[in-house]
């Protein structure tokens, strides 16, 4: 099993997704930015890691508040979703083609990686703020 981190970045009650470009796996989907756990990694190191290579980004991960299993025809994953915080906004994508800030409630009507599905239901629950 593949163990993966997601990036949950919520600011002004809305959260970052971003698009899987057409050269990825499962082109077209939103998905919380992360990326596969290398070496002796904690989960934390490799949200920071991936974070600043695919989106150009510093950050710093804080607690995992989620877990997701998912098969995929490619392979097993664990998704572990981590809060995060950006420490910039200046986006260099590489391995997506659009970041995108959307209103938390809004989340679900995305069509988001199946392994990310059970972890915005999470979010949309648990952070969501209703007027």
């Amino acid at each position: 099993m593949k163990l993966v981190t997601a990036a949950i970045i919520i600011e002004n009650n809305e959260i970052l997704i971003a698009r899987r470009s057409s050269k990825s796996k499962l082109p077209g989907f939103w998905e919380f930015p992360g990326g596969k756990i290398e070496g002796d990694e904690t989960p934390q190191e490799c949200l920071e890691r991936e974070l600043e290579e695919e989106l150009g980004i510093k950050s710093k991960a804080k607690e995992i508040i989620k877990e997701s299993r998912y098969k995929y025809s490619h392979g097993d994953f664990l998704l572990l979703a981590i809060l995060t915080k950006l420490l910039d906004h200046d986006f260099k994508l590489t391995a997506h083609d659009e970041v995108r800030w959307i209103p938390i409630s809004k989340l679900l009507e995305y069509k988001l990686a199946p392994a990310d599905i059970p972890i915005a239901n999470h979010v949309v629950e648990k952070y969501s703020i209703t007027a």
